[in-house]
Order: structure tokens, then sequence, then C-alpha cells
């Protein structure tokens, strides 16, 4: 069974100025970031803006990072849309590509009932031989994953191995550790709840700061593994400055300015939601000071 686990990179989209994937600056990047540590790629998440590509472009992305990684890492990819329908089939296409295990979102924009999710994530795993994370982020999506979702889940699907967890709520968390099913992968979602989510009976993080700053992030997990809780925690308290400053804008925009800043050109994020307040580059330019 696969085991998702580790500090896994949600990789920013690298860009031209035109807002057209840059597929040579993507490579670079990712070769960077397996350079760094990191325990795998996952192309088409939130931090890279999957939400604002149509399907040939995720497509051509996904496929570009399979390219890339050359299997040294795993690749996990987001092929989570609105309707089911829409997910069945970009979910077999990606399948395709060969990625190692996938990522589905749940849907966005439209209220759903924990029934409609049951149904919705039953339907994307039945479609599927691959392994299969859920993704919840009800602060973007308004629709929050129940803990008892999640168990009846896994027990109607094998390839249902786990969810991400981005509420921002350890109690959450808590509750898929704790109350689903032995053996599910828990991946903290919020940078901030790295650490706690590991010592909890996580697996790892799916980390957007990791595009920033990889070698600390990947740390986090080392040192735990190594039983240094100590240096973990210090680890994991020197990202605070930097996820202040990515409350000051769309969170993750500030990470692709901020992957800018530190050298790496991946361009713009794709409008509206750019990061052009000099304000925010003003305070990210003090926290790598700070670094």
């Amino acid at each position: 069974m696969f085991e998702a686990k580790g500090l896994i990179t949600p990789v920013v989209t690298a860009l031209t100025e035109e807002e057209t994937f840059d597929a040579g600056m993507y490579r670079e990047f990712i070769q960077h970031l397996i350079e760094a540590g990191v325990d795998g790629i996952f192309p088409m998440g939130t931090n890279g803006e999957f939400y604002a590509f149509d399907s040939e472009e995720k497509l051509a992305v996904i496929k570009t990072a399979v390219e890339a990684v050359g299997g040294r890492v795993p690749v996990y990819a987001g092929t989570g849309c609105i309707t089911t329908k829409e997910t069945v089939e970009f979910t077999k296409r990606v399948e395709a590509l060969g990625v190692d295990c996938l990522s589905v979102i749940s849907p966005y924009f439209v209220a759903v009932t924990q029934d409609d999710l049951l149904e919705h994530f039953s339907a994307v795993a039945a479609s599927t031989k691959l392994p299969m994370l859920l993704y919840n982020i009800p602060a973007r999506t308004g629709n929050n994953i129940a803990f008892t979702t999640v168990r009846k889940l896994m027990e109607s699907h094998e390839n249902i191995i786990g969810i991400k967890d981005s509420s921002g709520s350890f109690d959450n968390t808590l509750k898929y550790i704790e109350n689903t099913k032995a053996g599910i992968n828990v991946l903290a979602g919020s940078d901030s709840l790295i650490l706690w989510t590991l010592m909890a009976g996580g697996t790892g993080a799916i980390s957007g700061c990791s595009n920033v700053f990889p070698e600390l992030m990947v740390s986090i997990y080392q040192y735990w593994k190594e039983g240094n809780i100590e240096k973990a925690n210090e680890a994991q308290k020197k990202i605070r400055p930097f996820r202040n400053v990515m409350q000051m804008g769309n969170p993750n925009s500030v990470v692709k300015l901020a992957v800018n800043m530190r050298g790496w050109k991946v361009g713009p994020a794709r409008r509206p939601s750019n990061c052009t307040n000099p304000a925010i580059k003003d305070a990210l330019t003090e926290v790598f000071r700070q670094y």
C-alpha cells in the first residue's frame, strides 16, 4: 500500500510574464526542490494555482512534473474539480501520465452535504486504481469533510489512503487521526501545524512554505523522524514570520512572490491574484533579513 509521507512540496507553477506555462523554469525549480531533500512533488495543488488553469494546461504541467522528477520521489497530482463528472474525466486523463498518487479537493463554490461528498469521492475513487488523498480546505471551498465521511470512504475504497487537512484546526486533524481508520495517512496542510500533526500520528505535510524554504521545512520532518523534538520545534517556530506575511495577501500568491525574490524566476501568479502590493514585498524583505 502506498504511504503518503514526508515533506511534500505543492509546487508553484512557473509562468512567463504573459502568464503562459514556463516548462523550462518549472523543471529547474523542481530539480532545486529535490536537491533540497523534499520527499514528494505535487503539481496542481493550491500553491500551483490549479484553479487558474484549464484542463489542457493542467495536463501539460503535470506531465512536465512527472518527466522532471524522473521517478526520484513520488508525484502527487491535484485532479479535483467542481463537478463529479469533470473530476472523474480529468482523473482518468491524469492517471495515464504516470503520477503516483492523486489529491482530490472537495467540490468548491457549490454548497454540498456530507452525503454529497460521500457520493462524489466514491465516484472518483471507483474511476481510478491510483491511491488517492482527500483534500480538506474549507476556508477556500466552503465545505468541510467530516471525519465520519472520511471513515466511510476509507472503509469502502481501499485506494482512498488518507487526507490533507488544511482546515487550520488541530482538533479537526486529530479527529481524522483518532476516529477514522488505522493506518490513515494524515498530512498537515497548514505549515504551522506540521510538527504537532506528526507527533499526533500524522505521516507528513504538504507544505506551501517549502517552495520558499525547502531545507528548513524538510528539517522539521527529519528532526522529528530522528526523535529530536527540540530541534524540530526550533525549525517549526522559524517559519512564523513568513506565515504572518502570507496573511497580507492571497497566501499562495505571496509564496510565489517570495520564490521570485529568492532568485527563482517562476513569474507572476495569474491575475487577479498576483501580488503587487509594495508593502508585501517590503515585509518579505524583512523576513529574509531575519533568516
